[in-house]
């Protein structure tokens, strides 16, 4: 089980505690992540990436292990950390201006 921790807008839409527990099939990367959550709370559909192109939203983050993966490609592979549960996925929602 990867854990994913969600900003509190998306927490309310989904009705869901901080944190959330996802089951990816096969190789665990950001697009399967956001795929096997997006499939497991419908209601986030298009809230943190693009319906069409699967594009992430401006002002939407992503983090693991302490490192901001936002720019990386959503087909790398996430590190072991996140993959065995020790660490979580964050997905954050940014903040302009300070």
């Amino acid at each position: 089980m990867i854990r994913v921790v969600i900003p509190h807008h998306l927490r309310t839409l989904a009705q869901v505690s901080k944190e959330v527990e996802i089951h990816v099939d096969g190789l665990a990367t950001q697009g399967a992540v956001l795929d096997a959550l997006e499939s497991k709370y419908p209601m986030l559909r298009g809230t943190i990436r693009d319906h069409v192109t699967k594009e992430r939203r401006p002002f939407i983050r992503f983090f693991a292990c302490g490192e901001d993966l936002s720019l990386e490609s959503p087909d790398i592979p996430l590190p072991d950390a996140v993959v065995m549960g020790a660490e979580p996925f964050r997905i954050v929602g940014a903040m302009a201006g300070g």
